[in-house]
Order: C-alpha cells, then structure tokens, then sequence
C-alpha cells in the first residue's frame, strides 16, 4: 500500500459524513489570545469576502487532481517568486522524469535541476525524503477521501511540510477548502483582524478555517494575496485601500501607512 498506508492513515473505510465536516474547531483558539478578543463573526468575514470581490473579482477555484505535483511544486515555492519556482519545477521533470527517477537520482543531479528556485540544497533532498516516505508508487490520491485532520496530519508528518504546504496540497489539487497562509494573508487577515494579534502562521490557519464558508476558501485566499500585493504591503497604502474602514490595526494606529 502506497501513499498513506504504510503510516496507517486508513483508505476506504466506510463513513456516514463527508470528509471535509468533520472539522472540529473551538470556539475559542487553542492558543493565548489578547483579553477581550473575539473571533469575527461570518457575517464579518463575508462583507470583506465582497469588498475584496469588488477589487478583485470572484475566483474559482480550477484543482488539477495531482497532489503529489501540488506537493512537490509547493515545496519548491518555499522562499522564492512564481517564476523560479516553475522554472525549478520544470527543470526537475524535463531532466529527471517521473516521481520514481527523482527519488532515486544522485542528490546533486536533483539539486542542481532544481537550482533556480532557491535553496537547492535543502529542497533537493527534502523533496527525495518526501518521494521516499509516499512508497514505491508516489500516491496521494488516498487523501481526496480522507477525514480532513487525517490528510493534514499525514502531510504535515512528512518532512519539511508545514501547515501552509498541506493546505495548499487540499484546496490546489483536490479542492477541498483551506485557506493557505502565507505572508500576504498573515500580514492582511491579522491587520483586518481575522485572528488574534501575534498567531503564527500555523496557528493562522486554523482560524481562517474557522471564519470561511466552505465555498469561499479559495476566493479569499487569492483576494487576500492580491490586497497584500497590491496595497496592504508592509507599510500599507492605506489612503487606497478600499477596506480601510474595516481595518482594526488602522483604526488602533498600529500601522505606519505610506504619506
């Protein structure tokens, strides 16, 4: 048994519900949080859902059924831009072939294929550890039927994948909602106050999951990236921003927007 069998992440079995409602979240987050801060309600969520829409337009999502490429392809967006992780990514298939070849190639044959992306010699032998760990036959389909914290904990069990890799793994391929944080949404969602000030970029996640409607996950990840993008940068352009009423850092003055 390929994939997540070896590790005892069950296929197959018989359920009653969809995978995907079995998620269990507190109300509460499972961590430290300021006195007196509360989860935004939904009805919150979805008016910057619709301004974000407004800006952006509506996004939808396209999965390419192929988790162990979203996988791989993730692992090398670690630390880099788009293009150079492509460019790495299509170095690495067009020179080595299929999952087993790379698996099994000289390190250094993986490393330097793979170069352009950054951080060759840590993502080449990550991702020939991660091929290694999914068993003869590269195989993640399991997960597309999977209870949702079972995928994730298997994915995240697997070396050097966080909780950003295994979200982008479910929504990108299978279409099963997450909500990947990265910088952008970090630094966007934590100023709108989406979650506490101070989350980690793991614990982010959760949270946002717990915020979403299911059918917006894909929608607000993207939207959120392109306002961190475009105008809630590091030091934002607020006297731009359309969501600057909804703002909690602007209106506590804890930003430092551009004149």
């Amino acid at each position: 048994m390929s994939g997540g069998g070896e590790r005892g992440y069950a296929r197959g079995v018989e359920r009653t519900i969809g995978p995907d409602s079995e998620v269990d979240l507190d109300r509460r987050p499972r961590f430290p949080v300021p006195k007196g801060w509360k989860r935004p309600s939904r009805k919150r969520v979805r008016a910057i859902r619709d301004r974000l829409r407004e800006l952006y337009g509506s996004r939808r999502n396209d999965p390419h059924d192929d988790p162990v490429h979203e996988l791989v392809l993730t692992i090398l967006s670690q630390n880099t831009n788009d293009n150079n992780r492509d460019v790495a990514y299509r170095r690495l298939r067009d020179r080595l072939g299929d999952w087993d070849s790379i698996r099994d190639a000289p390190a250094e044959e993986v490393v330097e294929a793979i170069r352009p992306g950054g951080l060759a010699n840590i993502k080449g032998p990550r991702i020939q550890q991660v091929l290694a760990e999914l068993g003869p036959e590269a195989d993640l389909d399991w997960l597309r039927d999977a209870p949702r914290q079972e995928a994730v904990d298997y994915l995240t069990s697997l070396p050097g994948v966080g909780r950003k890799t295994a979200a982008c793994v479910m929504i990108f391929a299978l279409d099963r909602p997450e909500v990947p944080v990265d910088t952008h949404v970090h630094r966007v969602g934590g100023r709108l106050g989406l979650f506490p000030p101070g989350i980690s970029l793991e614990g982010a996640h959760d949270e946002m999951l717990a915020i979403t409607d299911r059918d917006d996950a894909y929608e607000l990840h993207m939207n959120l990236i392109a306002h961190g993008r475009r105008i809630c940068r590091p030091r934002p352009r607020c006297g731009e921003c359309a969501l600057a009423r909804m703002c909690v850092a602007r209106r506590a003055g804890l930003v430092d927007p551009v004149a």
